[in-house]
């Protein structure tokens, strides 16, 4: 029986209830070009903000794809009444921010300032704002808005928005509000009331921001495939993803194996909760686990072979949950679907959570202690940062101190 349950889609609707969403700016094109601003001190733009006005941020961006951290300042719009201005504490270092700056998922627009793992204070909210105060500690996450009325965001998956799309908080076009959006690797944002998430206490700042992306997007596939007591769950792949996933199947009750091609990882997953360690190398041993699990979550950003893993399902029942996010040279798998019919298994991908769901999520997490393992980085080691995680050299989340920028 599962522990999780059912997002709770009431209350973020009558919170929207109230909102008069903006029309989208369909008649604009986006620009070429991101703008930018004239150097604007923290404290004069907090005061802007405080007084419904936009501001310049300085941030942390790219000017190429491929190029190196430079200073960047970056206006962010007049609050609107129901828009939330926050100071940033910590921005978490995703391995989607160095596909996009390095030009892996396609061009992006210049400069462009990444980061979608956001956690700071409120420094002001819109006059019709119910349910955020100034002080507060808040989060946002991969999106920060979509249309709210289609049948997708009705049903808590807005990141699947049916009208146009969800908006992603950084490199994309905000239609409702006629700007390309810049992420969090900044000292300021300003985002929507009902995308921003209020931060549960108990939860560590540093170690909560990776919940907002890699948090939610292996905690949402395992809460759909029913995950709880009794469950038996494997995850392939111990990095970013990897090691939350393994650290909330746990939470949830379930017995869980860690696949991984690294030896140097067999304790540290175990340090994790996982209840044994299999060598992806170890033939023998992944025979005798063969149709062993119920789930199993792949968190593997590269090529490989996910027939391995299929052979691993209980037939009839097992469910093989694709997370990992790689290079789009790699992004196509060959899969044995002959063995998918003949057995009657799962083949499924997953993409984050709805706002209603990220917000269960992070009770859970706080309810649990379940928070990200985090190195905190300053500014001037975001080049480093990115070598190093794309290196697999780090344990297990990068999280920018914003402070510093």
């Amino acid at each position: 029986m599962s522990l999780i349950r059912r997002p709770d889609l009431n209350t973020l609707a009558a919170l929207r209830q109230g909102i008069d969403l903006p029309e989208p700016v369909s008649s604009t094109e986006a620009p070429a070009t991101n703008p930018e601003g004239d150097p604007q001190p923290l404290t004069d733009a907090l005061s802007a903000a405080s007084r419904g006005e936009g501001h310049v941020t300085a941030a942390r961006g790219v000017r190429t794809l491929g190029g190196s951290f430079e200073d960047v300042f970056i206006p962010r719009r007049s609050p609107d009444a129901h828009d939330v201005v926050i100071e940033i504490e910590y921005c978490g270092l995703c391995h989607s921010d160095v596909h996009a700056g390095r030009g892996e998922w396609g061009v992006r627009a210049m400069p462009l300032v990444p980061g979608h793992e956001i956690v700071g204070r409120v420094a002001a909210v819109g006059a019709a704002v119910t349910a955020f105060k100034p002080g507060d500690r808040v989060g946002v996450g991969v999106m920060v808005a979509s249309c709210r009325e289609c049948d997708q965001c009705t049903a808590g998956r807005e990141m699947y928005c049916s009208n146009g799309g969800s908006v992603s908080t950084y490199a994309a076009w905000d239609r409702f509000h006629g700007e390309r959006t810049q992420g969090g690797y900044a000292r300021t944002v300003v985002t929507a009331e009902d995308f921003v998430y209020a931060l549960p206490e108990g939860l560590d700042p540093a170690g909560a921001a990776p919940l907002l992306c890699a948090g939610i997007t292996t905690y949402s596939p395992l809460a759909a495939a029913g995950v709880g007591p009794g469950s038996r769950v494997a995850v392939a792949g111990i990095g970013g993803l990897g090691h939350l996933a393994v650290k909330i199947a746990v939470a949830m009750g379930a017995t869980v194996t860690a696949l991984t091609h690294s030896e140097s990882k067999t304790q540290a997953a175990l340090d994790l909760g996982a209840h044994e360690v299999v060598l992806t190398s170890d033939e023998a041993a992944l025979k005798e686990r063969a149709q062993a699990f119920d789930v199993i979550v792949d968190a593997i950003a590269a090529g490989h072979d996910v027939n391995t893993f299929l052979s691993l399902l209980r037939s009839g029942v097992g469910k093989l949950a694709l997370i990992g996010m790689p290079p789009a040279d790699v992004a196509s798998l060959d899969v044995d679907s002959a063995q998918l019919s003949r057995r009657g298994l799962t083949l499924f991908g997953s993409k984050i959570g709805g706002v209603a769901e990220t917000r269960d999520m992070l009770d859970f997490c706080a309810e649990h202690g379940v928070t990200s393992d985090v190195e905190v980085v300053s500014a001037s080691q975001l080049d480093e940062a990115w070598d190093r995680m794309v290196a697999g050299d780090v344990r297990y989340r990068f999280v920018l101190d914003a402070t510093t920028i």
